[in-house]
């Protein structure tokens, strides 16, 4: 059956045309599409129409999307026009940073793994005597996703703290905390660095502290050190278990230790992500 099907598929001078990759029917194209990261999806769509309609099929994309998705497209996209796109769109427009609460947070997916990130601007912080221009001050900066960080000047008492209610899909997730040393401006077109009221940090560690409403717990203590850059300093990490369910995340940063002042530092953002995702944060 084989051979004589063969001899029948021929060109006008009777020799017997190849297969083509536009051949493959759609729906198995489909098939293979969704055991492909969404990077490889979108490149063999450039292939030809077969791999293009079928890179569009909606439970391709469903596979890739967070199991609460919808919950995450309600906070961030309040377009009342996402409902009509299709599976494939959804991703897109979650891969971009989306902001919310006032533009003081953003969530964003990973474009090759679907890995959920969050971003806590400073603006949404609590930092104590954050209003006291004697300590801290609001100033603004392109290195920020924001836009704009928290200037400590000095401080007897330094605390930033902060807490977060959020369906996290099933996964381990870590939480960072943006910091710099220093202030940072551009002169003549270049960056440089303002050094001279850093100090106190290299007497006593800095604190971080995790915790969640399901019973989670981390503690971690660093030094902050080189000035002029901007740091991620891991506070620790916890794991969800349940995609439906609003988990609540505290966090902070403190130093506590008054027997002398610290200050010189910039605070960004604290980012809550994917274990595996710090370096695209």
């Amino acid at each position: 059956m084989g051979a004589s099907f063969s001899s029948c598929v021929c060109d006008g001078d009777g020799t017997p045309l190849r297969p083509r990759l536009g051949d493959i029917p759609e729906s198995c194209v489909a098939l293979v599409l969704m055991y492909l990261d969404p990077p490889d999806i979108c490149k063999l769509a450039r292939l030809n129409r077969a791999f293009r309609d079928a890179s569009s099929a909606d439970f391709i994309w469903e596979s890739k999307l967070p199991l609460n998705y919808k919950f995450i497209v309600e906070k961030a996209l309040k377009d009342v026009s996402v409902e009509q796109l299709g599976k494939r769109d959804i991703y897109a427009r979650l891969c971009r940073p989306n902001s919310f609460d006032n533009g003081t947070k953003e969530i964003w997916l990973d474009k090759r793994t679907g890995g959920v990130c969050l971003a806590i601007s400073s603006q949404a912080l609590r930092i104590t005597g954050i209003d006291d221009r004697r300590y801290w001050s609001r100033i603004s900066t392109e290195e920020s996703r924001f836009h704009t960080v928290a200037y400590l000047q000095q401080i007897w008492w330094l605390e930033v703290e902060d807490d977060v209610d959020f369906q996290f899909p099933p996964g381990k997730y870590s939480v960072f905390f943006r910091l710099q040393l220093g202030r940072s401006s551009k002169r003549l077109g270049r960056r440089v660095c303002k050094t001279d009221d850093i100090h106190g940090w290299d007497i006593k560690p800095v604190k971080f502290q995790l915790t969640t409403s399901d019973g989670q717990r981390a503690v971690s203590q660093s030094h902050l050190d080189n000035p002029g850059h901007w740091v991620l300093y891991h506070a620790g990490n916890f794991v969800s278990k349940s995609p439906n369910d609003l988990m609540k995340i505290k966090f902070s940063l403190t130093q506590i230790d008054c027997t002398h002042t610290k200050g010189g530092l910039c605070v960004d953002s604290v980012f809550i992500c994917n274990s595996d995702l710090k370096k695209e944060v």
